[in-house]
């Protein structure tokens, strides 16, 4: 074989191989379903919400914490930084207030991503975990709520070699924690490229704490959002890419040892747990590949996905929410309280519904 016949075979292979990748990206990403249209009745968009609402996280008394802002290459942002908000899910006017921020934190660079509240059981004081990624490095906030001020107070900022493209996270103490890396790469080509076409079973999930950071479970496609039963005995875990939710069982040592998988059939973002039934509400994307390769002519939809029993043996999987985008775009997080329905995007607005 001459040496254009041999370069001609090898670009011929590498098309190939690039041809499967992509076809195996698009199934992954659901591609080609249709986005229809599943609504709840009395929804409305909340205001002053109008750049992302990717977490949303509520206390037991109804009021919800909303991270907004979220400035990711490739998705549409406002110059302004992130912000977290606070709303009053028992009060009828819906009105998110913005919480301020103490002035010894550097508010330019941040954009918050997935967020946990943690209340100390010996004095009641609410503590607030923040995914920050202010581009292109990732670590914890750690904020003291005060509700008479409406302000945080900033305690510290966690960075570690582990937690290197943090996602969610799900607060176990008042300094210990579980978190999702969703990616292998730190750098952004080979995440947002090489690594998506390769989509290789590379994410993880480490567990923090002052005197110990390890990884306790590994093998997912996207590790997504994360959080935990009210019993505080199980671990649920977001595969966006394989489109399940694992279920793990929490050891004295913090390990942790998977119990079952629960195929959700959407794109799994974060997850928020009924502190009461103890059922998950799980924001998803159910035509992923338009909201990674976004077109404002063809937005990507919205899906709020309702799991129930699911340590039983038949867990129920339900669709209660779903839009085309015209509506809504990119929903990342569902929470219920008071049979209202709260759902946010990943860079788009915040919805809220009655429940039917």
């Amino acid at each position: 074989m001459g040496k254009l016949g041999f370069i001609s075979l090898l670009v011929a292979v590498l098309a190939v191989l690039f041809g499967e990748r992509v076809y195996n990206l698009r199934k992954r990403l659901l591609a080609t379903r249709e986005l229809v249209k599943n609504h709840l009745p009395n929804c409305v968009l909340l205001k002053d919400l109008e750049h992302g609402t990717e977490d949303i996280t509520i206390l037991g008394d109804g009021l919800a914490f909303i991270s907004a802002g979220l400035r990711f290459p490739g998705y549409p942002s406002s110059d302004e930084p992130g912000k977290i908000f606070v709303l009053d899910l028992k009060d009828s006017r819906m009105e998110p207030k913005e919480l301020r921020m103490p002035r010894n934190f550097d508010l330019e660079t941040f954009s918050p991503l997935g967020i946990s509240l943690y209340t100390d059981p010996n004095d009641d004081a609410v503590y607030l975990f923040v995914v920050n990624r202010p581009h292109p490095k990732c670590q914890i906030e750690v904020f003291r709520f005060v509700e008479e001020e409406l302000s945080l107070v900033h305690l510290k900022t966690i960075k570690h070699e582990l937690l290197y493209s943090v996602n969610d996270i799900v607060a176990v103490g008042v300094d210990s924690f579980y978190t999702t890396n969703d990616h292998y790469f730190e750098n952004q080509f080979l995440k947002s490229y090489v690594e998506m076409l390769l989509c290789q079973p590379w994410g993880n999930v480490v567990y923090y704490s002052p005197t110990e950071v390890k990884e306790v479970s590994q093998g997912y496609y996207m590790a997504n959002g994360i959080n935990m039963s009210p019993d505080k005995r199980h671990i649920y875990v977001a595969d966006v890419f394989d489109h399940n939710v694992h279920v793990f069982e929490r050891k004295e040592d913090n390990a942790l040892t998977r119990v079952k998988t629960v195929a959700v059939g959407s794109l799994v973002d974060n997850i928020e747990v009924d502190p009461e039934t103890g059922d998950l509400w799980v924001g998803c994307h159910p035509n992923a590949w338009k909201l990674f390769f976004f077109d404002p002519n063809d937005p990507a939809g919205s899906e709020v996905i309702r799991i129930q029993n699911i340590l039983s043996d038949k867990p129920q999987v339900t669709q209660v929410y779903e839009d085309d985008g015209h509506v809504l775009i990119g929903s990342s997080v569902a929470t219920t309280y008071g049979g209202k329905l709260l759902i946010g995007t990943v860079f788009h607005k915040a919805l809220v519904c009655d429940l039917k």
